[in-house]
């Protein structure tokens, strides 16, 4: 289709990078991130022809990393993220306290539970007034206010209640005072006494809202409601092209698009960390079948609400691709969209490749953001390479004003150069060059579309 092809080539890329590959970046090299992702980036294209990074680089990488180590720990103009990092590395407490706080909320949820089966409201209207119902209301209340201490002392007013005057649930006493569950909360709330663990809940609540609070649900249905916007506008810019390819076609209803569009399982392939649905689709009519009509892809679109998501997710696209290329050639596959459900040819399917050149001309991202300077260093690889052992163990000398020399980041370096595991920190400005290729801003595409729509430019 010429004119897919005319319009993908006309729009505006205003989040490309500059050309120039790794001297652009030392070119933007003005930060210690960025003389890292620098000197990142020429270890990788090193490895790919064959040479040794030199000795000089890994020099290089050491202090720029040190550098930004330094200024993470820096007490006011820090980094909280990496703060609470290295103080839980530092301190047994806030290790075990951070442990704990990542089941309480199920182990809150579990405690209540069985608190209610004994001491609900409900339940007590059946209760005769008295000590009994007293100490089930206290036990009642203390489980509310998630004050275990209590808790645990109205369970135990109640189990000696039981002996002296005999209650119908002993057992139900003695399984809830020996529940795992609540002696972990009661040992997160003594932790929660300690000073480092104040300084430790202080530096996470500078990241924002905690988990769970009403402030983090407020929070988290507005980045809802913003990607939702912004899949509404990209879904809307795809709907112009479908029609201005329609009037291309000399028909209508050849080309449609449909949204949130679910991989059918019937496709072989693993779909471990693959992307099964896609925002938007466009698609061309290919035949009808006794059933209905059979659809090939044209261009799969996901719309972002920053170019930043755009390069973490792109890993995910890429296995996504690799997922319905697996399609069998001669297969016709349900796919079930908002729109309802659309039967896809396996052959257009097949033709999907994460290749680059394919790519191009079969996936977008649509963002609305500004196009502000790149973060040449990604939030996730600059996160890998703080949390390192090493380098939290730097960050403890540091911060106890002991020696931090700096062969103790080498183990980093060999690390990025040897382990698999930091394949994505090598590869990172790949990456970050690849998806600012596939992304366009909405404005960008919809003028694109009306120019060409102008010109009469392109034909199907």
């Amino acid at each position: 289709m010429a004119l897919l092809d005319t319009v993908l080539r006309a729009a505006a890329r205003r989040y490309r990078l500059p050309a120039g590959g790794i001297d652009s970046v030392r070119r933007q090299a003005d930060s210690h991130a960025a003389r890292l992702a620098a000197v990142i980036e020429q270890a990788r294209e090193d490895r790919a022809r064959g040479q040794t990074p030199t000795a000089s680089a890994g020099h290089a990488f050491v202090e720029a990393l040190a550098a930004m180590i330094r200024d993470a720990m820096r007490p006011e103009a820090g980094d909280p993220v990496f703060q609470a990092m290295a103080l839980r590395h530092r301190h047994a407490p806030v290790r075990e306290y951070a442990s704990l706080s990542a089941h309480a909320a199920r182990d809150r949820r579990q405690v209540r539970a069985a608190v209610n089966a004994l001491a609900h409201p409900a339940r007590l209207e059946s209760v005769q007034a008295g000590p009994q119902r007293e100490a089930l209301a206290r036990l009642h209340a203390a489980a509310s206010s998630q004050s275990w201490r209590e808790l645990d002392e109205a369970l135990r007013s109640l189990e000696a209640r039981q002996h002296a005057d005999g209650t119908p649930f002993a057992h139900s006493l003695a399984r809830l005072l020996e529940s795992a569950a609540l002696l972990r909360l009661e040992r997160l709330a003594a932790l929660e006494r300690d000073d480092r663990v104040h300084r430790y809940q202080a530096l996470r609540d500078l990241r924002g809202p905690r988990s769970g609070s009403s402030a983090a649900a407020e929070q988290g249905y507005a980045s809802q409601q913003r990607g939702r916007a912004v899949e509404a506008q990209a879904a809307q810019a795809l709907g112009a092209l479908a029609r201005r390819l329609d009037e291309q076609a000399g028909g209508a209803g050849v080309f449609r698009v449909a949204t949130s569009l679910l991989v059918s399982p019937a496709i072989a392939g693993s779909a471990a960390r693959a992307k099964t649905e896609w925002d938007a689709v466009l698609l061309r009519r290919a035949h009808a079948d006794g059933e209905g009509p059979v659809w090939d892809v044209c261009l799969l679109v996901e719309a972002k609400a920053s170019i930043d998501a755009a390069t973490t997710d792109l890993p995910r696209l890429l296995r996504g691709l690799r997922l319905l290329a697996q399609a069998g050639a001669d297969a016709i596959y349900p796919f079930e969209s908002r729109e309802g459900r659309v039967c896809l040819r396996g052959a257009s399917l097949r033709k999907l490749s994460a290749d680059e050149p394919v790519l191009a001309r079969s996936v977008l991202y649509c963002c609305d953001a500004s196009a502000e300077p790149p973060r040449l260093l990604g939030a996730a690889s600059r996160m890998q390479l703080l949390s390192a052992p090493a380098s939290l163990a730097f960050a403890d000398a540091l911060e106890n004003g002991g020696q931090t020399d700096l062969r103790m980041l080498e183990p980093v370096w060999h690390a990025l150069l040897e382990s698999p595991q930091w394949g994505a920190v090598l590869h990172q400005y790949p990456m970050l060059r690849q998806a600012r290729e596939l992304a366009v801003h909405i404005d960008d595409l919809k003028a694109a579309i009306a120019r060409v729509a102008e010109t009469g430019h392109g034909s199907c």
